[in-house]
């Protein structure tokens, strides 16, 4: 008889956040802009002796924010802590995060569609909490000191030596970290509560958890034990956890869990010891890649930091931020549904702020200038779907007209479309390739590549679909 498994995951989600100045220093925040390395560091984000930290306030602020977006509890009194660890990105040799008193716990996020067979799903957040950025380490190959081959002949040859390279232009970067608990179930749930979360701070405009630049960052827990129903809360859940660290691509993350899942059942069903430890993703394999056993938090050697005092908040300052928060992504998606927009077309407006308040003003103007509004809306939402970046600049008057003049000639044939797909995927191998890699800004490439083919006229709903479709199938 075939052994019955429970998944338990946990997530850990790392957003950067796009303050002006870093989280302890006055240096620049612009990592990914950089004209070179180095060059926004000073004697505090560099470790050096006798520099002392200033918290920055309006990374504060944005972590409440955060909190409360996630309907977190605020602790009104909290601190930072120094986590040691030794590795070359970390100059000081620990770093300024917060463990015994973050400044939001016991929040909540839901996934899934009560329309949907499953329903809502609660996922717990058990903290959110700041702390500084690492630096970034690269490794590259480079061509060695000429060196004797050991032979009689006096030749000498380059060797290739392996050297690792750090850029501390982000060491310092405040970055927000939201742990769930382990309340996830499978890779598609993960994934939908990363997607959430990406959402909601993109909202609250305080990031744009760029997944592929690496201002977003995922770390998922991954544990696993027989049976047929989940622990009863309170009930111990398994004695260790599998940790797949420094995922940046929702794809890859489903992908990452579900090879652990594959990997933890092999182990369990043989009756034996899945050993805890810790993973990375290889994007080129696309596979795990072992790192290192896993630590636990007595290995941080935890203690409270003391060159910065606690940090006190009051329910004024608490509600003067809850007070900043507009609508959030369901609520905007439940909005746009009522008004007539597809629910497909509802989900992909909804997780973009600009876009989203700009067709609650198209829906406006179409309301004043008359026609068959339900259709019309469902139609222009499906429309604008595809045309986000299109949707932030132009005014709601102006999407409405190139809509009209736009939809009495697109080109919906899927024969034809099926034939430009084709071509472009035949004719972009790189593009595909990226796709495959986990750069999402691919897939517009090659939507982009069949539009010059139809000169701008096809259905862009139609060909996302027959390009998702034809590169699924050539994998």
């Amino acid at each position: 008889m075939e052994k019955t498994y429970i998944t338990v995951i946990g997530l850990e989600v790392h957003v950067e956040l796009k303050t002006a100045s870093k989280m302890f220093c006055g240096c620049r925040n612009d990592p990914f802009h950089a004209l070179k390395p180095n060059i926004y560091t000073c004697p505090v984000c560099l470790g050096l002796p006798g520099a002392l930290p200033v918290p920055n306030k309006e990374a504060i602020e944005w972590t409440v924010m955060a909190g409360l977006a996630l309907g977190c509890r605020i602790n009104k009194e909290s601190r930072f802590d120094r986590k040691h660890y030794f590795y070359p990105d970390l100059p000081k040799g620990y770093q300024i995060s917060q463990y015994e008193k973050p400044f939001c716990v016991d929040g909540k996020i839901t996934i899934g569609d009560i329309r949907e067979i499953g329903g809502i799903r609660k996922i717990r957040i058990r903290r959110v909490h700041l702390e500084e950025d690492t630096g970034k380490l690269m490794h590259r190959s480079n061509t060695g000191n000429t060196s004797n081959t050991g032979n009689t002949s006096n030749t000498g040859t380059k060797d290739r030596e392996q050297v690792t390279l750090v850029d501390f232009n982000r060491s310092g970067v405040p970055l927000l970290e939201i742990v769930t608990e382990p309340d996830i179930r499978s890779a598609g749930e993960a994934k939908a509560v990363a997607q959430k979360i990406q959402g909601i701070v993109r909202f609250l405009g305080i990031s744009d958890a760029d997944m592929e630049k690496g201002s977003m960052r995922l770390e998922a827990n991954i544990s696993m034990f027989k049976g047929l129903a989940l622990p009863r809360q309170g009930q111990a859940l398994p004695n260790y956890k599998v940790e797949l660290k420094n995922i940046n691509s929702f794809r890859f993350l489903e992908r990452a869990i579900d090879q652990e899942i594959n990997r933890q059942k092999k182990i369990l069903s043989c009756n034996k010891a899945v050993k805890q430890q810790t993973f990375g993703w290889d994007t080129e394999r696309q596979e795990l890649k072992p790192q290192r056993v896993k630590e636990e938090a007595a290995d941080y050697r935890y203690f409270p930091e003391p060159d910065i005092p606690p940090i006190s908040l009051s329910d004024r300052q608490i509600s003067d931020i809850r007070n900043q928060i507009s609508d959030l992504p369901d609520e905007v998606f439940e909005k746009l549904l009522k008004a007539g927009v597809s629910e497909q077309a509802a989900k992909v407006i909804s997780s973009n702020k600009a876009v989203a308040e700009k067709i609650i003003g198209v829906i406006g103007v179409i309301g004043e200038i008359g026609g068959d509004n339900n259709k019309e809306i469902r139609d222009i939402g499906n429309w604008l779907m595809h045309h986000q970046k299109l949707a932030e600049t132009a005014s709601a008057e102006e999407l409405v007209g190139m809509f009209r003049r736009e939809k009495a000639e697109v080109v919906g044939d899927e024969g034809q479309l099926g034939k430009w797909v084709e071509e472009a995927v035949t004719e972009n191998r790189k593009a595909v390739e990226d796709w495959r890699q986990g750069k999402e800004a691919a897939m517009q490439f090659l939507i982009g590549q069949v539009q010059r083919k139809a000169k701008g006229k096809a259905d862009v709903s139609l060909v996302r679909n027959m390009l998702s479709s034809k590169l699924a199938n050539d994998l």
